[in-house]
């Protein structure tokens, strides 16, 4: 696949994800319908909440030399960033803007521009393009989750 066609992915996540709550009330929303799991509401904060991340790691990439990055624990975030409290419509906002922002300066970037490394405080090395490729799939995989949860809501 091609830079291009990897940042395409990309600026697509949040029309799925969009997609994959279109409909839902908002008790269908907060339901834990799959015990154990997340809520679709806590599902899509969670992706919120590292859409960010995510960005600042690559931006740090472009801007700095060998940056030092930090890994996050999902289960700490939603345990402590009041989840249950927060507004879908907001969430999926920020999801979007990150990554309309992100995609402009992506597209602006020549083929090395991909191979530049930060150190990730868990993973080690990892490149512009790994992170890319990470958070790209990001989406995909939780709309799985979401698309389980509404079909056990029938």
């Amino acid at each position: 696949m091609t830079t291009h066609t990897l940042i395409d992915e990309y600026l697509a996540g949040p029309r799925l994800l969009r997609e994959a709550v279109t409909g839902m009330t908002q008790d269908e929303i907060s339901a834990r319908p799959i015990a154990g799991q997340w809520s679709t509401l806590e599902v899509v904060c969670h992706i919120a909440d590292f859409e960010p991340v995510y960005a600042d790691r690559m931006k740090r990439i472009l801007a700095e030399h060998l940056p030092v990055v930090f890994g996050g624990n999902p289960d700490h975030f939603a345990a402590n960033l009041a989840y249950n409290s927060r507004d879908l419509g907001e969430e999926l906002e920020l999801i979007d803007v990150v990554r309309q922002q992100l995609g402009r300066i992506l597209r602006t970037l020549g083929p090395s521009d991909f191979d530049r490394v930060a150190i990730h405080s868990v993973d080690g090395p990892l490149s512009l393009e790994t992170l890319l490729w990470r958070i790209t799939g990001h989406i995909p995989h939780h709309v799985k989750f979401i698309e389980e949860k509404r079909k056990a809501l029938t």
